[in-house]
């Protein structure tokens, strides 16, 4: 059955979410062995610096390059094909070798490893070239704009041997993993149902063309994607919310909480064999593509129903249900209660189920204390990382389902072994997406 036909309120959404005051902080004993498991702080001699090429200058690439700094890492490198960025991210990395053009990049013979933080449609190509230059890469999220160009990266990766870390930082927060360990450990019984709620995206337009400023290749930014013309708001920040370049916010968070349903859940590996979706709002024609407010439900094989839906607005002032005031998350709902869980709370139906220390036989989820240190661990060690390509692959996809399910607006089924609708080539359709030349594949 589908979720909501109309937009969310703040009201309704503490409701149907059964939320008062039941969120917690973190009880005493995940605390207590958290700080058991913590690692001392890692000692690194300039000599055993992993030095780091940074592709796509914004902010987030920017802050996931500083951060590798700060546990041992060196950018020597830098990459974005607009120029302005390129600078500014020059003034912090100084000492980078600065370039238009990721394949240069990768090639640079003391780059040890790639950070992806590039617009989505560029994940996979950027990724997939790093790799083949034989160097390890962290991609930020959604890892892939397709279903189809993640089994080629999950394919790259497994050919080369390559460390790769899918930038869905959720996995090494103490409150998400905590989450999955109580659900996969029975602590709220079977479970039937789990509920993601999501922020709503941006619905503005019509948009003005404009000129292509000063030193920045439009062309080689719009990669794959069809040809257009110049809009700003197509461009940097606000890409997401084009259907050409990514998925709104059922790509942009729903990445984040939807993976960790997965994760919950034991299904890294495999995903729902239907998916129901649609709009709840019509775009401006001329503005923004993506759907800004959506309801999608996804039933997994074991008959856990999984739903996914937008709020009205990203906050509201004086929300008490995170403490940055967003009304997003995750419940999972069992046969014995249910569980809350955000990047800052973890709560649930009775204190005991998260008061209550797990027994020390309980399954555990991998676990890590910081994703970027996870990485550089990573490539240090050769272990896999707690986001690898087939896992971000996986979490990648099943957003992609839930955009395919909304544009579409109605019931799909999806094999999830074979990684395919079944009997609608429509839906098929969606699974890959033609390559503008010559930015395909054959450009790495």
């Amino acid at each position: 059955m589908m979720g909501t036909s109309r937009p969310v309120s703040r009201r309704r959404f503490l409701k149907n979410t059964g939320l008062l005051t039941a969120t917690a902080a973190l009880p005493g004993w995940i605390v207590r062995e958290a700080a058991a498991e913590q690692s001392p702080p890692r000692s690194v001699s300039p000599n055993d610096y992993i030095q780091i090429g940074l592709v796509g200058c914004g902010g987030q690439g920017q802050g996931d390059a500083r951060n590798a700094e700060r546990l041992g890492a060196k950018v020597v490198a830098i990459c974005d094909v607009d120029a302005e960025r390129l600078a500014t991210a020059a003034k912090h990395f100084a000492d980078a070798k600065r370039h238009a053009d990721f394949r240069e990049l990768v090639r640079q013979r003391d780059v040890d490893a790639v950070i992806c933080g590039t617009v989505d449609h560029w994940h996979v190509l950027v990724s997939m070239a790093a790799m083949k230059a034989g160097k390890d890469v962290y991609c930020e999220k959604p890892l892939t704009l397709t279903i189809d160009e993640g089994k080629h990266l999950v394919n790259v990766q497994k050919q080369t041997g390559r460390v790769l870390q899918t930038g869905t930082q959720q996995r090494s927060s103490i409150y998400f993993s905590m989450a999955c360990d109580l659900v996969r450990n029975g602590r709220i019984g079977k479970i039937s149902r789990a509920e993601v709620w999501l922020p709503a995206g941006l619905r503005e337009g019509p948009f003005s063309t404009a000129s292509v400023p000063d030193g920045f290749d439009y062309d080689f930014w719009l990669g794959q994607t069809p040809k257009a013309p110049y809009v700003k708001e197509r461009t940097h920040r606000t890409f997401r919310y084009w259907w050409e370049y990514s998925g709104g916010t059922m790509t942009d968070w729903g990445a984040h909480h939807n993976d960790i349903v997965l994760w919950a859940l034991e299904m890294d590996d495999s995903g729902p064999v239907s998916i129901e979706g649609k709009p709840l709002v019509e775009m401006i024609p001329g503005g923004y593509t993506a759907a800004s407010e959506y309801a999608v439900t996804y039933t997994y094989a074991n008959g856990v129903v999984h739903t996914c839906n937008s709020t009205r607005d990203s906050a509201w002032n004086g929300a008490v249900v995170n403490k940055g005031g967003q009304l997003h998350g995750i419940k999972f709902i069992g046969s014995d209660g249910w569980i809350w869980v955000t990047r800052d709370q973890i709560g649930a139906s009775e204190r005991a189920i998260v008061a209550d220390k797990l027994p020390d036989d309980a399954k555990r989820v991998y676990h890590s204390e910081d994703h970027m240190g996870n990485f550089l661990d990573c490539v240090r060690s050769r272990r896999a990382t707690i986001c690898p390509a087939s896992v971000g692959h996986r979490s990648a996809s099943l957003a992609h389902l839930g955009v395919i399910a909304i544009r579409l607006g109605r019931k799909l089924q999806w094999d999830p072994v074979r990684e395919s609708f079944i009997g609608d080539a429509e839906a098929q359709g969606h699974v890959s997406r033609p390559m503008r030349q010559p930015y395909g594949y054959d450009m790495i």
